[in-house]
């Protein structure tokens, strides 16, 4: 596995607007709504760095919804040639790790493009204005780097929205 880095969208811009389907068929609009914030996640099932933050991932992004707060997961991956990715896989993370936020599928890589996303796992909250505020990590831990998963980077963004600060 070779390290990507993204170019990733540039703080300010608005979130790309777009409809991407779920595991289940139903239409999501990624722009739409008035939340406190809007948390969209680029993951996939078979990502050694995405498995290393699953559980506490969901935790803090379930935490998040029930906040107020419109949450997307991303899977932008070529399921044919990454056949743990496929939809019934994806619903088998969704039930095994209790998301309760939409898991969406970006069959043509399109919405990871607009985001600029290059590689999983990335994060990018925009505020309630649908202004990006926050793109990167989880964390700085990373399987065997012995550091505690606790989603500390971006809980820290997601607190001060829900506290109403400005970033």
């Amino acid at each position: 596995m070779t390290l990507t880095f993204s170019s990733m969208l540039p703080l300010g811009k608005k979130i790309p607007s777009s409809v991407l389907l779920d595991v289940n068929n139903k239409k999501h609009k990624l722009d739409g709504g008035n939340y406190k914030g809007y948390v969209f996640s680029f993951i996939c099932n078979h990502c050694p760095y995405v498995i290393h933050i699953k559980e506490k991932m969901s935790e803090i992004l379930n935490n998040a919804y029930r906040n107020d707060f419109s949450i997307f997961a991303i899977n932008s991956n070529d399921m044919d040639n990454y056949p743990s990715d496929n939809k019934e896989m994806m619903k088998n993370d969704i039930k095994k790790f209790n998301y309760n936020f939409p898991y969406l599928i970006d069959e043509d890589q399109s919405i990871a493009k607009s985001f600029r996303a290059m590689c999983t796992p990335e994060f990018y909250i925009f505020d309630n204005r649908k202004v990006l505020v926050y793109r990167g990590r989880f964390d700085k831990s990373s399987p065997g780097n012995n550091e505690i998963t606790d989603g500390s980077e971006l809980l820290e963004v997601i607190s001060a929205l829900n506290q109403g600060k400005k970033i």
